[in-house]
């Protein structure tokens, strides 16, 4: 398959003036001739489509075997779920679409359970993306569709129907819009001083009352949420004054210490990724065990690794993801930059990137020839409960994602030349509600497919805590 077009990044040059915005704006609104707006509406498969279930079969090579039946009964549980899963397989569907030719740095996986709310360096809740394992440089508006893709199937997990569903796309493509051409004419480092905080009064949003009230749940869980809370629901305090982590198969499980002194190895080899004064930090901590973590439904069968570390005594707890990081879905169909070389370093990069205050424990390792990344387990982190919400709830979410969006790309890319293509009308707005509904059709499609392989047992499916039939 040929690669699309897809704009590449200038040569770091601080002699290159930039031009006017409005003229950026204006060099958007001209790539409508040659992408209308219009051309995103359409979604159907071609003939010569893969099989998706061979697709995630194949996305399975290298990874733990005795872990991918969990992944399959995983991804098996909904629709939803398999679109959560599928990155692999809506990589070449993207491929496929129509290409503005206007990259930035991605999420790759920006679905509605990809944000949330974590805390930064200050000890401040923020919403914002929080998942860059499928981070690359590539078009804006692959991690859109992707958004209004799972903004579609998740409605229609919660009872949306056509008409509802295609209101809460609209609604999470004009938070995009509003984002960019609210964003175009505002200086570059103040673009990077954004943050999105869940309990601070907003001037430019309006939250309906049974938004708010979710909301503040969720902070709720997220101020409760750090290594002090974690530590006594995951590990044992024994008789001798040792931690270690309490076993819950197949999600945590002991590692032998062959296994341990590697990851040990490979989080000193890490710390070479921090800056001075953090490592000077992490200096002070200490390992007191190393147990093996299952994580998400994508990343299934991949390493993880969860570490306790004690710093300043017992009440001093730190709680460390290390995380392995393979070659991106989208790989194929995007420019080879230098730092897709470690995998880590790549994820690194899209945290950084793209969040607007990025974890201080962030960073990269390699261990026995595989590619890792680390960040802290547990960091007042709490997601939105996307399950359950509805009507102006699931609207306002679908928004507020949009408009996180639309910052996050902003930090590298160019905002006036997007929303010089996206306009203020909402012709996207209507064309992108329209490719979900039959992007949503195809991905329960694609489900339906996954659950007739289990049930013929061409796919090996953990289906203890799931309804395939």
């Amino acid at each position: 398959m040929k690669k699309p077009a897809i704009e590449r990044l200038h040569a770091f040059d601080l002699d290159r003036a930039m031009v006017p915005w409005e003229l950026r704006r204006q060099e958007g609104k001209e790539l409508r001739r040659t992408v209308p707006r219009e051309s995103h509406a359409a979604w159907k498969p071609g003939k010569t489509r893969p099989d998706p279930v061979e697709t995630v079969q194949a996305n399975n090579k290298g990874r733990q075997a005795n872990l991918i039946p969990l992944r399959m009964g995983r991804m098996a549980a909904s629709p939803f779920a398999f679109l959560r899963g599928s990155a692999c397989v809506m990589a070449r569907d993207l491929a496929e679409t129509p290409i503005t030719g206007s990259s930035v740095v991605i999420d790759g996986d920006a679905h509605l359970n990809n944000f949330g709310l974590y805390g930064t360096p200050q000890r401040e809740v923020v919403f914002d993306l929080n998942d860059f394992d499928e981070a690359v440089f590539g078009p804006w508006e692959w991690d859109l569709k992707r958004l209004v893709a799972s903004v579609n199937v998740a409605g229609r997990q919660n009872g949306l129907n056509a008409r509802e569903r295609a209101a809460a796309v609209e609604r999470c493509v004009s938070g995009y819009r509003f984002n960019v051409n609210r964003l175009q004419q505002m200086g570059v480092l103040d673009v990077w001083y954004l943050h999105a905080y869940p309990d601070r009064k907003n001037p430019i949003l309006k939250i309906d009352p049974k938004s708010k009230a979710v909301i503040a749940k969720t902070l709720a869980k997220a101020q409760r949420t750090d290594n002090r809370a974690l530590l006594p629901k995951v590990a044992d305090h024994g008789t001798d004054g040792s931690w270690t982590f309490r076993e819950d198969p197949p999600i945590l499980t002991k590692v032998d210490k062959a296994t341990r002194d590697k990851v040990v190895k490979g989080l000193n080899d890490y710390s070479e990724s921090l800056s001075l004064e953090r490592r000077f930090m992490l200096s002070r901590y200490h390992v007191a065990d190393v147990a093996h973590r299952v994580v998400g439904v994508g990343s299934v069968g991949t390493r993880a690794y969860l570490v306790l570390l004690f710093g300043n005594g017992d009440d001093d707890p730190l709680f460390l993801q290390v995380k392995e990081s393979v070659a991106p879905a989208l790989a194929p169909f995007v420019p080879k930059l230098p730092v897709y070389e470690h995998n880590g370093k790549r994820v690194v990069v899209g945290h950084r990137a793209l969040q607007a205050s990025s974890d201080p424990m962030l960073g990269y390792t390699r261990i026995e020839g595989r590619d890792y990344y680390v960040r802290q387990m547990k960091n007042l982190k709490a997601s939105m409960p996307v399950e359950f919400l509805t009507g102006v709830t699931f609207n306002f979410y679908a928004w507020a994602c949009g408009t996180i969006l639309a910052r996050a790309h902003s930090r590298t890319g160019d905002p006036a030349r997007i929303a010089g293509y996206c306009g203020n009308s909402p012709v996207l707005d209507e064309a992108l509600a329209s490719w979900a509904e039959s992007y949503g059709d195809q991905t329960e499609s694609d489900h339906a497919a996954l659950l007739k392989a289990i049930r013929q047992n061409k796919v090996k499916a953990d289906l203890t805590s799931v309804d395939a039939s």
